[in-house]
Formats: C-alpha cells, structure tokens, sequence
C-alpha cells in the first residue's frame, strides 16, 4: 500500500476521511477569520479572497513538496494538510461569487481582471513555493 492514498476496498478509510476533515475544519475557521478581519467592499477588488487564494496556492505547493520530495510517506500528512487544510481554505467558489458580484455590479472589467489575476498569481505562487522547496536545505 502506498502510504498518503487510499485503499479502494469498498469500505471507506474512516481515519483518511477524519485527516481530510480536521485538516478542512482548520483551513475553512482560518478563511473565515481572515474574511472577517479584512470584509470584502461592494464594487471594490475582492483582497481578502484574493490573498486567502495565492496564499493556499503558496501552502499547497510547500506541503506537496515538502511531503512528497522531502519527508518520509505518511497516509495522512498529505490529505489533512493538502486536501483538507489548503482546500478548505482555498476556494474556487468564493472566487466565482466575486467575479459574478463585480460583473453584475457594472464591474466587467475588474471581474475579469479579477479571475486572470487570481488563476495567474494562483499559479506562480505554488509553482514559487514549489521552486523554493526544492531547493531548500533538507532539514
């Protein structure tokens, strides 16, 4: 068995799906706090989802390296950091509901720029935190 994946027996893998779920529980009471501590304005460039975004995308490259490439295999490092924390802190939809909100607020143009920049900056940020992972002193 490859330790960081499950097993398809037909049974569910409980302790998997508890990792996944602590690890979401701490990602989605982290966005919120920070959703709360920086509120998105009407009409205004959405930074508080934005910077949860690019900075989940930093984290996921980091954990995936660092847990794949660098430490020894673990069946739930992986999945309560990677599936459950940065996917629960993280999230395409809120980033939809924004592009949608500024698009029906008269705002196409920054909906857009929006969407480019947080797909584009996304994918810098954990191909960055993947570069800089790899070339990181093993510790």
């Amino acid at each position: 068995m490859d330790p960081g994946h499950a097993v398809s027996s037909g049974s569910p893998d409980w302790s998997l799906l508890g990792a996944i779920f602590a690890g979401g529980v701490v990602g989605a009471l982290l966005r919120a706090a920070l959703e709360k501590a920086v509120p998105v304005q009407a009409g205004a460039w959405p930074w508080s989802i934005f910077l949860i975004n690019v900075g989940g995308a930093a984290a996921l490259g980091y954990f995936v390296t660092r847990l794949q490439e660098r430490l020894p295999p673990t069946t739930y490092r992986r999945p309560f950091l990677g599936t459950g924390f940065c996917g629960a802190l993280t999230t395409f939809s809120t980033l939809q509901v924004e592009v949608v909100s500024l698009e029906k607020d008269g705002h196409v143009l920054m909906a857009a720029g929006y969407m480019v920049a947080s797909i584009t900056v996304g994918l810098l940020a954990v191909t960055g935190a993947m570069l800089i992972t790899r070339r990181a002193r093993l510790a």
